[in-house]
């Protein structure tokens, strides 16, 4: 697996691109903003497929999906089905950083996903996904807006719900290996150790 990291965006919100060289797949997940930045840097992998996955659906993680999805001829975005009625409402915005998205490619539920496990991380957003990519040699996990270095995501927003966004993290990250490599929506990557030392809402 090859993973790229490009913050995008008013929030400088993480585009994550996953390519796996067995099966030519391509993975963007959470095209937020710069839709011809995340294009171009998709393009210098020699993919034969595109999908995009959504962690969840607030607007800047999805405003560039519509745009990507024409650039790298990608014919749905994939996301649960709880975040579906965000996705496609003219209210995810947030003025004046990010208009309602335009012209989004149908949403989808999640298909099967090469070494990867689809993590219900329910909480900041009702739909809100992990994605634990596991290849043998390498293993990380894609948390969205859950959990952040030393912090956890917002749950006063739609969707949001404290009790349910800390069961989350506890239950479905925490129990995952200390050496773990977390790379969240927006900040620099962290590890499950060092949430479980150091991050003052799990204490």
């Amino acid at each position: 697996m090859i993973l790229k990291q490009l913050p995008v965006g008013a929030f400088a919100t993480n585009c994550f691109l996953v390519f796996m060289p067995e099966t030519s797949e391509l993975f963007i997940i959470d095209p937020g903003a710069e839709p011809e930045t995340i294009a171009a840097e998709a393009k210098k992998f020699p993919f034969s497929s595109a999908r995009i996955l959504l962690t969840h659906a607030h607007i800047d993680h999805i405003s560039a999906c519509g745009e990507v999805a024409r650039l790298l001829n990608v014919a749905k975005t994939e996301l649960s089905p709880d975040d579906f009625e965000m996705y496609s409402s003219p209210a995810n915005a947030l003025e004046p950083y990010f208009s309602a998205a335009k012209n989004l490619p149908p949403p989808a539920e999640f298909a099967a996903v090469t070494n990867c496990e689809i993590i219900p991380l329910p909480g900041h957003t009702r739909g809100g996904t992990g994605f634990l990519f596991d290849d043998g040699k390498e293993r990380f996990l894609i948390a969205g807006d859950t959990i952040f270095c030393g912090s956890i995501g917002r749950t006063d927003l739609p969707g949001g719900d404290y009790a349910t966004l800390i069961k989350s993290i506890t239950e479905n990250i925490l129990p995952l290996p200390d050496d773990l490599t977390i790379y969240p929506g927006h900040g620099g990557e962290t590890t499950v150790g060092f949430e479980k030392k150091h991050n003052p809402y799990l204490a």
